[in-house]
């Protein structure tokens, strides 16, 4: 009997050794655990949300193959999004919704919804500190936006700064959050007039600065802010302000009236480590630029490069633990075995008709 318990003992030791291996980890690595939050590069996924998938019928607006609870499995960790006011045409009311760049283009369903997905997957990743950037479209108010966290349930994992009206003078280490339970930063593009009744909404360009997010070639690329125009394209006014910086790097297709969609035909470039135009030539240029490497990086199709290794070559990381491996090839119909449409275009030329019409 002793010599059963010993060998059942034994065979559990290799189980108890990989979950206090992936604990020591913050965000899936050792190394990042006493790291400020302004020091290390967070992948993001641009406009997250919004699939190009079997779901939108592979839309052409889609800016992400893999849902947002698959990205941050495989590493992500900013979310940005489009929020706008949407009406409920059962009962009138309106509703904060997930749109991309009009409802009637790509409507991904309501914030708290969204949000209630992200609170899931912090609940079962408690050594992961997540950022969530949203686009407020229509001038949503601190209260509504609280709102919609307070009803998935998110605010509870939500980071207060000491100010909401200036830089702090030290971030908190990823460590911090994590044992506070802070885990979730929370900025929003733009908040006029930032609530003390919601401290964790912070206005994006008081603590951030983007270079230009509207690139349609691989030359494009800059490192000097675009946003917010206080910096008057100054990096050196970037640098001293103390925001931390915000790398946009992904592509635009126009087309049909000038209409912009995500370029998906030069992902694994814009994404690869090496390349005209490559996430890690860029990534290396504005970190030359401002002697560290950008806070954030955001990018369409996240799987695609894959980004990931860019970002661990930034951070100096190696031997990262729990994340997904996703393929790192586009979804069309012979991958997911769904038909890929270009309806989405009419739907396209539809929004923007009726944007006209209204004098919107």
């Amino acid at each position: 009997m002793f010599l059963k318990a010993v060998l059942r003992t034994a065979a559990l030791i290799p189980f108890l050794y990989n979950a206090a291996s992936a604990q020591t980890a913050c965000n899936n690595s050792p190394s990042l655990c006493n790291r400020a939050y302004n020091n290390i590069t967070h992948l993001g996924a641009h406009d997250s949300p919004f699939l190009r998938d079997k779901s939108t019928s592979f839309s052409t607006s889609g800016n992400q193959y893999y849902d947002s609870p698959t990205q941050l499995d495989s590493g992500v960790r900013l979310l940005t999004a489009q929020v706008h006011k949407n009406g409920n045409s059962s009962t009138g009311a309106s509703q904060w919704h997930l749109c991309h760049t009009n409802c009637g283009l790509l409507d991904m369903g309501t914030l708290s919804n969204w949000l209630g997905t992200i609170k899931t997957w912090m609940d079962n990743n408690p050594n992961d500190v997540v950022t969530i950037l949203l686009v407020n479209s229509d001038n949503a108010s601190p209260a509504e936006l609280g709102s919609e966290f307070k009803t998935a349930g998110i605010d509870k994992y939500a980071y207060t700064p000491p100010s909401l009206s200036s830089v702090p003078k030290q971030w908190p280490t990823l460590q911090s959050l994590i044992s506070n339970n802070t885990r979730l930063m929370t900025f929003v593009a733009s908040l006029s007039t930032p609530s003390s009744d919601y401290p964790w909404l912070m206005d994006e360009f008081t603590f951030i600065f983007e270079n230009d997010f509207n690139n349609q070639s691989p030359t494009d690329y800059q490192c000097t802010p675009a946003r917010p125009t206080s910096l008057n394209n100054s990096t050196s006014s970037a640098a001293s302000s103390g925001r931390m910086f915000l790398m946009n790097h992904f592509l635009y297709n126009t087309g049909l009236f000038g209409i912009q969609t995500p370029n998906s035909d030069y992902a694994n470039i814009t994404n690869a480590q090496t390349g005209v135009g490559s996430l890690g030539e860029q990534l290396t240029k504005c970190t030359a630029v401002y002697n560290k490497p950008p806070t954030f990086t955001i990018v369409d199709f996240t799987n695609m490069g894959p980004a990931m290794e860019s970002v661990d070559k930034a951070n100096g990381v190696s031997g990262a633990t729990g994340r997904r491996t996703l393929p790192t090839v586009a979804l069309n119909e012979k991958v997911s075995g769904g038909p890929q449409t270009r309806g989405s275009v009419l739907a396209v030329v539809v929004a923007v008709v009726v944007a006209v019409a209204f004098g919107s």
